[in-house]
């Protein structure tokens, strides 16, 4: 087989594998909206159920990221832009260990934290979950129409900053409402993942764009 061959076939698994990704990501972040609601109605086991599927969702991104991994690694320099690749792929995976980390404080969180913010924190959960569906279809459009990457790109730079100023705007109303240290602690927690999660989409959403220029 062709050095080339070889390089299409490698970059067409790890194209493959990212899209795999970021649909399960899609799933981990609208299991994360159900554990949020689940929470607010104090339903503790509907909160443990979507906390173990987005565990599952993690697990499964890191298997599927340490494969690829070895795949790329295996071909070495015969595949053009393997870097930017693994770089996404890597970064899916990360996103995916915030999301868990979300879910795990908000299992430990009384309900009542959010008297008064409890839509505010909805909005930006809804915002979050807009950005991951759009890098979900940036992922799926580098093997169909890479340029369709770049009219996408603005969209998630938008939401993204949307997040930001959602994220900030609670956190001052976190500080003015809370006195008790340990719950404005965890609050904060919560919103610092779900801002560090729109941080890394947009990340990844840059890697993508490179792909696609590449391409």
């Amino acid at each position: 087989m062709y050095s080339g061959e070889i390089e299409v076939q490698a970059k067409r698994k790890a194209l493959a594998v990212l899209q795999d990704e970021s649909s399960k990501l899609v799933n981990a972040a609208r299991s994360l909206l159900s554990a949020y609601t689940m929470m607010l109605n104090e339903d503790s086991k509907g909160v443990h159920s979507s906390m173990e599927r987005i565990k599952g969702i993690e697990e499964e991104i890191e298997s599927l990221r340490r494969k690829i991994t070895m795949d790329v690694y295996e071909i070495g320099s015969l595949m053009v832009n393997r870097e930017e690749l693994l770089r996404t792929i890597y970064l899916i995976d990360e996103i995916a260990g915030y999301m868990s980390g979300i879910a795990f404080r908000l299992s430990v969180l009384r309900a009542d934290i959010f008297n008064g913010i409890d839509k505010d924190v909805q909005s930006l959960l809804d915002l979050l979950l807009d950005e991951i569906f759009k890098l979900n279809e940036m992922a799926r459009a580098l093997s169909v129409n890479p340029m369709v990457v770049i009219d996408i790109s603005p969209t998630v730079q938008r939401l993204e900053k949307q997040i930001d100023e959602k994220y900030r705007a609670l956190v001052v109303r976190g500080l003015n409402n809370f006195t008790d240290s340990r719950d404005l602690i965890l609050l904060k927690d919560v919103l610092d993942g779900i801002e560090g999660i729109a941080d890394k989409c947009l990340d990844a959403s840059d890697h993508m764009i490179i792909l696609a220029l590449n391409m």
